[in-house]
């Protein structure tokens, strides 16, 4: 008995001393599991701290479903019964990812009318989401062919929705009016964007005097503010006889012709 006992003490003793070394190997291990482990989450932590890139600004490749709707569309233009029911039927059943691609597709075209007819069917969309880039995009090919009315009727939708433009892009917009000769609008633009909540930046004003090279009364208003806003920095004006070197060019041509 007393022989029985002395050999399950040994065991025992061998045993606790088996544990803990094994405990203690666990305890390394698992700081070294817990040390990955922090690594892990920080990485995922930073990847979901980071703002997800609009769809809007993805690259949009037209997959074979949307060359096929965007060429039915094209077909169907010029009869606008058919081209509704058609919308209806099948264009509202296209993927997001399709519908984005035809509708970039068509802003690089130049296809006003089926631009328009699409930008409705996004805004409807289940998974819309007011979007500064999905507004900057319409408005800039509208300025490209210098449809004034549709482009009110956007930057009315995006004034009721809430979609606040960035400096950068405010500047980008207003450069893509005055290039396709609308000064007006684009200093309608202007105003909002002096009355955006967002601090000035100095880059977008530059931009936009540089495309008011041709209207020299309103870079002078502008240029007024950028003075106002930023006093340490200088303006670079064009030379005084620039538009004269211009206006002889085309005289000259006008006489050749």
């Amino acid at each position: 008995m007393w022989r029985l006992a002395s050999v399950l003490a040994r065991r025992t003793s061998s045993s606790q001393t088996h544990l803990r070394s094994r405990i203690s190997c666990i305890n390394c291990e698992s700081k070294q599991q817990q040390e990955h482990f922090f690594v892990i989450l920080r990485y995922i932590s930073n990847l979901a701290s980071k703002p997800s890139l609009s769809i809007w600004r993805r690259k949009k490749d037209i997959g074979k479903e949307g060359l096929v709707m965007a060429k039915e569309l094209k077909r169907l233009q010029s009869d606008p019964i058919r081209l509704d029911r058609f919308i209806k039927s099948q264009v509202s059943r296209l993927l997001k990812s399709d519908l984005v691609s035809v509708l970039a597709e068509f802003q690089r075209q130049n296809q006003v009318f089926l631009c328009m007819k699409l930008y409705d069917v996004v805004r409807k969309e289940i998974w819309y989401r007011p979007d500064m880039f999905f507004y900057r995009d319409m408005l800039m090919m509208l300025a490209r062919n210098k449809k004034i009315d549709e482009a009110k009727l956007v930057w009315q939708d995006l004034k009721k929705e809430g979609v606040l433009f960035d400096q950068h892009t405010f500047g980008d917009i207003m450069r893509a009016f005055l290039d396709n000769g609308l000064p007006s609008e684009a200093m309608d633009i202007y105003e909002e964007m002096r009355q955006s909540p967002d601090l000035p930046l100095s880059l977008p004003f530059r931009v936009i005097l540089k495309g008011l090279i041709p209207y020299p009364d309103l870079r002078e208003k502008v240029k007024d503010d950028f003075i106002e806003l930023f006093p340490n920095m200088i303006v670079y004006d064009p030379a005084e006889d620039l538009f004269e070197d211009q206006g002889e060019e085309s005289e000259a041509e006008d006489d050749y012709r």
